[in-house]
């Protein structure tokens, strides 16, 4: 019952972001948009800024859900574009009431698991240290993350099928060759 309950007062916190800047919403904007009382958010969440967090990282999790390999990434960080274009109004409020920050940290997380299976799965053959590797992701993850933070600062209007097609030219058999070089120094 609580994911339940989370995912309504999360709902309700989208709908309300389509027409009210962040910092504008309060506690009872929520409850009565939900109908739940505020003890039962108070229950589940911190703040409105704690339910907002739990929404984004609940949302883009399940975005990703198993698109996270050599063949799949694409599909993955296609998904995750389109799902932040989905929301283009919540996300461009966001970034505009909070800050940059919120948003890539929220983005950090996804793309490295992501990023990392990859490198992992690309690496099952070659003995390459998990150092070198994770220079690797952490390259991947703010290259990646400053592309996605980018389209959003210039409002998204960019089509996300053509940012991972530019990706996909761009990044083609790079991580293998950068794990080669590196068993190479490792050797």
């Amino acid at each position: 019952m609580s994911d339940v309950t989370k995912k309504a007062l999360a709902k309700s916190l989208k709908k309300i972001m389509l027409n009210k800047p962040l910092d504008k919403i309060t506690i009872n904007d929520i409850t009565s948009e939900s109908g739940f009382n505020r003890r039962t958010l108070y229950y589940h969440f911190q703040d409105i800024y704690d339910l907002l967090e739990w929404t984004l990282k609940t949302e883009i999790s399940d975005i990703l859900g198993k698109n996270k390999t050599y063949n799949t990434w694409q599909k993955g960080f296609l998904e995750l574009l389109n799902y932040l274009n989905d929301n283009k109004k919540i996300i461009l409020n966001i970034y505009a009431t909070i800050n940059r920050d919120y948003i890539e940290s929220h983005l950090i997380s996804d793309v490295t698991v992501l990023i990392l299976n990859v490198i992992n799965e690309v690496s099952s053959n070659l003995e390459v240290s998990d150092i070198s590797k994770n220079k690797i992701a952490k390259f991947y993850e703010i290259a990646l993350v400053g592309i996605i933070l980018d389209w959003i600062k210039n409002k998204m209007e960019t089509d996300p099928k053509v940012i991972v097609e530019d990706l996909d030219i761009i990044l083609d058999g790079d991580i293998y060759n950068a794990l080669c070089k590196y068993k190479e120094n490792e050797g």
